[in-house]
């Protein structure tokens, strides 16, 4: 599977489609960025049943905006439409990889609970 360009157009449709969908937040600017490309490309190639999406921060900033992104390359990724996992900085292939494996096993019951646990804490404040 090839990685698809996440736009503010086409970004509920991507985060619905998927069970796990890694989102690529990056600038053509970004030396680390441009390090990254590749590796996150041959994760996706290597993992054809996850959703892999790139976001432009330049061109799509209201997105990157609303994610809170301040540094490049940030990886986000949701299972679920739940997001599990953001961090910025350049990940090694090994890393990449074992960050997938981690959020596939991740226990799904569990996250869901805890998400309804925070937005009901949030709602009687």
């Amino acid at each position: 599977m090839s990685v698809k360009e996440l736009t503010t157009n086409n970004f509920n449709e991507t985060i619905e489609g998927g069970a796990i969908v890694l989102i690529d937040f990056w600038a053509s600017w970004c030396g680390p960025c441009r390090a990254f490309k590749p590796i996150f490309e041959a994760a996706a190639e290597a993992h054809a049943e996850l959703t892999f999406a790139s976001c432009d921060t330049e061109a799509q900033q209201e997105l990157a905006a609303t994610f809170g992104i301040r540094s490049i390359p940030t990886l986000a990724i949701f299972r679920e439409k739940v997001l599990v996992f953001a961090q910025p900085g350049m990940l090694p292939a090994e890393a990449l990889e074992d960050l997938i494996g981690q959020v596939k096993t991740l226990d799904m019951a569990t996250v869901h609970a805890e998400v309804v646990k925070q937005q009901t804490a949030g709602a009687t404040i």
